[in-house]
Order: structure tokens, then C-alpha cells, then sequence
């Protein structure tokens, strides 16, 4: 760690601030404008790689709960690494080597599935940070893997004309270790500013607003110091910060933060954003972000949600729940629909290796994608977001169930002059009607009274017999068509 590097990181972000049109006020923060790739670019890549990956045991929370005594990761780290005095969380770090990381096979990946936008997580809760700092000595850079994973993955995705963001997990890292201090630990007093463990402040109980005790002006320089040297070093387009950012005490170093990043953006030329949950952010000053979850309803301003190919967890364990490919992309619809994108998590194992049943989802997610895109990438809301019988509902972690769609459920979006219409599943019989393209006789009831030219079925255009349409909806006859995915109706309009 260079000293007084903290100072100077400080004094540049007040200097850009001074300089810069954005202020720390939410009143100055609410001009900032939307990236205009964000709404054409409707799926980013969330990754949480990093020592967690190690043990990929529970899930990324392992360096908290392997100190909780009660909790399976407790059990599991004295069972399989012995006690945590001997064996903490830090001796973890030689052994994650990331040997078969390749940043260029993961874009590849990522870029074949659709993705237009990439989120590395640069800091998680448990405070490693996986790029190249000059504030801490605990980074991939300096250990580990002894590689800029952030700085790689960058070059990688900005050669492949995908957007580069990043998050940091920084502020919860003020409680996240100090369970460690309950009992006879590696995590131990005293601890100076700059250990890996440091604070290891006492949990609260409930993570309410103002729960004690407060981080401290030390704890959120710190903090705003970090995400600034981020900032600085690898100009992200977006940022994403997680749940506990929203305290009392983080108000002050947020806005100012929020000042800094934006102003680099007028500098760099290009238009920023900070990605907040919780009500973080006022309204209008960033982009809504819904963790696991969606809304029920179109919205009127672009959102976005991050949900991972597992339910229960966001990194790579032995033990993923994961969700299927058609969830996936039938997630991806339902949230375009509603003018949302979808940052879908992936979880690498520790050597770097992209696991199978992510890769499965990511090449399901390629194949259906390279037919159906133009329903997807740039598209907008139509008046109606859906219509059938399954709906869903407002709010965070409604993924832990999966939705089951009938073949009466539909999602639209509009773009290249055309309205898609896309059916969440296919029917049996061959015989699609769409209720929403229906004949209205009464010209007040706000439906369709457009003319249609013609209507496609994407991939299965030669299998379409014939298609009218009456008071009932618009049918399409079809048949041969056979696919465990959702179906693309393109309707072209006269």
C-alpha cells in the first residue's frame, strides 16, 4: 500500500467535483443522463469470482459464515480445513490461482449469448479486491492469481464492443468479518486501517438505516477512496453497488461519490450511471435495480434486474440449484417487456474455468438468441406488456420458485417497424392466438386497429400454414414446430 495514496485519491475527487456541472446534491445528480446503449443493450453479465470461489462451499458468503458458529460453512471449513485460529479465510488466497482463467473465451461466451454489456464484481464483502490498487496489498495483482482480472476482462470486453461496468461490495465489508473477534480466530484485535480483516465491526442485528454502529468517517474515506481509484483506473460505464450502501451513514459519501463518477464521464465524453437498490439513490439520479426479482407492470423508465443462473447462490459451488435455460430466457423476455434489461450472473470456478452448467445456459442462451435478438436487442415496450394468465409480481427474490407459462401467455416488445409478439410456450396443436391482435368493432377500446402486413414465426417461417384474424385475437396456424423455448411472432405492419 503507497502512503498517502488515500489523500491524493481524495483530493482529486474534490478537485473533479469542484471542476465538473454535478454536485453532491440529489437536486444536481438527478441531470445526469441516461447511457444511450442501455436501453438498446438488453442483457449484461454479472460475475462474482473470487477466494469465496475456493472453497465454493454455501455460497459467496462463505467468509462470513464460516465464523458464525451454527452455520453450515462453520462446520464445513472446520470439518474440511480445520479450525478457523489454524486455517482462516485469508489462507484461502494462495490457493486461488485462477490457472485456467482466459478473459477472452469468457467474452466469447458472453458475447455469443446476446450479452451487450459486462459486470465483474471488482471488491467483494469479504474485501479482496480482483484488480491492481494501490491502496491495499490484498489484491489479485499482488496475490492469488498475481493478474488484473478487472483490467483483463476490460480489454477483452471493449475488443469485442461490449460495454465494460463494474460493481463494488466495498461498504459491507465494515460488519462482514466480525463474527471472527466472538471467538478464538484468525480475525483478531488489533487491526490497523489497510489489514484484510479491518474493521470487523460487530454485525447489526436487524441492517436497518441507521443501524449501530455507524461506520466511521475512516471506514467511508476508505470506502470512497477505493471506488474512486476503480473509477479512475478503469473508467466503467456503469457502477452497481450492493444492498447495505442505502445507510444513514454512506448518504454524504455517496452523493459525493456519485458526483465525482459522473463528472469523469463528462470528461471522458460519455454518459454514466450508478446502478442502486433499496432507494440508495433519489429517484431520477440512477438506474433502478431489482436484486432477484422484476416488476409486475411496464415501467415508464428503464430498470434493471440481476438474478443468477442458480437460486442459491451467486458463485460457483458443488452444491448449484440451477435454474434452467428456459427460465432463463423466459426471464430475459419478461423483463423487456416491461423496458427492463437482465444482468445475469455467472459463477467461475476458482482455477478461472467457466462451469458446465453455466456454460450450458450461456450456449442455450446463444442459439436462441442468434434467431430471436431483433425481438430483444433495442427493443422497446409496446402498449401492453403481456397478456395470459401467468403473471408476475413486484418486487425482489421472486426467483426462487420457477413460473410456469402456458401456451395462452404471451410477451411483446416492438422494434424494426414490427410488434413480436413471443410466446413463453409453444402449443401443442400449432395454433397460436394472440388475443391483444384481436378485430375491435369499437373504436374506443384502446386495442390494436392497425392494419398487418404479414406475420413470421422466427426459424420456423416455412411452418407457418396461414394466419387471420377476428374478434378473438390473431391465429396463426402452423405445424412441424417443435422447441422447448419461447417462439418469436414477428407481426410487420402496413
Amino acid at each position: 500500500m503507497e502512503p498517502n495514496r488515500e489523500k491524493e485519491i481524495l483530493e482529486i475527487v474534490e478537485r473533479v467535483i469542484e471542476e465538473g456541472p454535478y454536485k453532491p446534491e440529489w437536486s444536481s445528480l438527478m441531470n445526469a443522463k441516461l447511457p444511450d446503449w442501455f436501453e438498446r443493450e438488453k442483457l449484461g453479465i454479472f460475475i462474482h469470482w473470487g477466494i469465496y470461489s475456493v472453497p465454493a462451499n454455501s455460497n459467496e458468503w462463505y467468509s462470513r459464515n464460516m465464523y458464525i458458529k451454527g452455520m453450515p460453512a462453520y462446520e464445513h471449513h472446520i470439518k474440511t480445513y480445520g479450525p478457523q485460529k489454524e486455517f482462516g479465510y485469508k489462507d484461502f488466497i494462495p490457493m486461488f490461482k485462477a490457472e485456467k482463467f482466459d478473459p477472452k473465451e469468457w467474452i466469447e461466451l458472453f458475447k455469443d449469448a446476446g450479452a451487450g454489456y459486462l459486470f465483474p464484481v471488482a471488491e467483494h464483502h469479504d474485501g479482496f479486491q480482483m484488480y491492481d490498487s494501490q491502496l491495499s496489498d490484498w489484491n489479485a495483482v499482488q496475490m492469488g492469481p498475481h493478474r488484473d482480472v478487472l483490467g483483463e476482462l476490460k480489454k477483452e470486453a471493449e475488443d469485442k464492443d461490449m460495454k465494460f461496468c463494474t460493481s463494488s461490495h466495498r461498504v459491507e465489508h465494515w460488519f462482514f468479518m466480525g463474527h471472527g473477534k466472538e471467538f478464538d480466530s484468525d480475525i483478531k484485535d488489533p487491526m490497523k486501517k489497510g489489514d484484510f480483516y479491518w474493521p470487523a465491526m460487530p454485525e447489526p442485528d436487524n441492517h436497518d438505516l441507521f443501524s449501530e454502529p455507524y461506520p466511521t468517517e475512516e471506514f467511508m474515506n476508505d470506502w470512497l477512496a477505493r471506488t474512486a481509484e476503480i473509477i479512475l483506473k478503469y473508467q466503467p460505464r456503469l457502477l452497481y453497488f450492493d444492498w447495505w450502501i442505502q445507510h444513514q451513514a454512506c448518504k454524504p459519501y455517496l452523493k459525493k461519490l456519485a458526483a465525482f463518477y459522473y463528472n469523469c464521464g463528462k470528461k471522458w465524453g460519455t454518459d454514466v450511471l450508478i446502478c442502486y437498490k433499496h432507494e440508495a439513490m433519489m429517484f431520477g439520479s440512477g438506474i433502478v435495480e431489482v436484486e432477484r426479482g422484476g416488476f409486475a407492470d411496464a415501467k415508464p423508465y428503464p430498470w434493471q434486474t440481476d438474478t443468477a443462473v442458480a437460486r442459491n447462490s451467486w458463485c460457483y459451488t458443488d452444491t448449484l440449484d440451477y435454474k434452467s435455460s428456459y427460465e432463463i430466457i423466459c426471464t430475459l423476455i419478461d423483463v423487456v417487456s416491461k423496458n427492463g434489461n437482465l444482468l445475469l450472473n455467472i459463477g467461475p470456478k476458482a482455477d478461472g474455468s467457466i462451469p458446465d452448467g453455466d456454460k450450458k445456459i450461456l450456449k442455450d442462451l446463444a442459439s436462441w438468441m442468434s434467431i430471436n435478438k431483433e425481438a430483444i436487442i433495442g427493443a422497446k415496450t409496446w402498449r401492453k406488456s403481456e397478456e395470459g394468465p401467468t403473471k408476475s409480481v413486484d418486487g425482489q427474490f421472486s426467483d426462487q420458485s420457477e413460473k410456469t407459462f402456458t401456451d395462452k401467455d404471451y410477451r411483446f416488445t416492438v422494434n424494426n417497424g414490427a410488434i413480436y409478439a413471443i410466446a413463453m410456450k409453444c402449443p401443442e396443436d400449432g395454433h397460436f392466438v394472440i388475443k391483444a391482435l384481436a378485430d375491435s368493432k369499437d373504436q374506443n377500446i384502446p386495442e390494436f386497429h392497425g392494419i398487418i402486413e404479414d406475420v413470421k414465426v422466427l426459424c420456423f417461417e416455412d411452418n407457418v400454414k396461414s394466419w387471420t384474424k377476428d374478434g378473438e385475437g390473431l391465429h396463426i396456424e402452423t405445424d412441424g414446430i417443435t422447441t422447448e423455448f419461447p417462439v418469436v411472432i414477428k407481426v410487420i405492419i402496413e
